[in-house]
């Protein structure tokens, strides 16, 4: 089994672009991610006050300019059904960003996934490099592990290709689940 090697989510970040030629893969498990920039709009959201589109547009950059380059950005996020606050945020402020930039986004409820094995979050670029994210038990990415493993590659492929055909796209999600800008309130 080859060793992976261990950096850091601003590493990845500066060499995102450049680390595949054709595809890149996003699997989402966690229910809730600590992400920095999301702080300020997810506590709006929560307060049920408008939430500024602006805090996506660093990412929307960086997808418009992968897609209008020719190369595919997927990603499928696995979501407990129903869906929490934070779920919805992601839902309805976070992904369509990303889809109106040009990336195929998809969700899939955890009933649905059980076919797949899910170990966690996991980017995969080109089917030549994994890279694992490893979060603590908040949602804050601990390390970020490179993985060049031929044994780990066709695994995380086929559980990409799974993911990709049970999961729907992002708008026919939110439609069917009626996702809304609502809080849900504790019984």
């Amino acid at each position: 089994m080859a060793q992976s090697r261990v950096t850091t989510l601003d590493l990845l970040a500066q060499d995102f672009t450049s680390m595949f030629r054709y595809r890149v893969f996003r699997l989402e498990v966690l229910d809730f991610y600590d992400a920095p920039n999301e702080h300020e709009p997810y506590a709006r959201f929560l307060a049920g006050e408008p939430v500024d589109p602006a805090w996506r547009e660093p990412w929307k950059r960086l997808v418009r300019g992968v897609c209008d380059s020719g190369r595919i950005m997927q990603r499928v996020q696995v979501v407990t059904e129903p869906v929490t606050d934070y779920i919805r945020f992601s839902l309805l402020h976070g992904k369509p960003a990303s889809v109106e930039a040009g990336e195929d986004v998809r969700v899939l409820g955890r009933a649905e996934a059980a076919s797949l094995t899910l170990h966690g979050d996991f980017w995969l670029f080109d089917d030549s490099v994994a890279v694992v994210l490893v979060y603590d038990g908040n949602g804050l990415v601990e390390h970020v592990e490179l993985h060049e493993d031929p044994d780990l590659l066709p695994n995380l492929c086929g559980m990409r290709d799974l993911a990709l055909r049970l999961a729907v796209p992002l708008p026919r999600y939110v439609s069917e689940h009626r996702i809304t800008e609502g809080r849900i309130r504790a019984a």
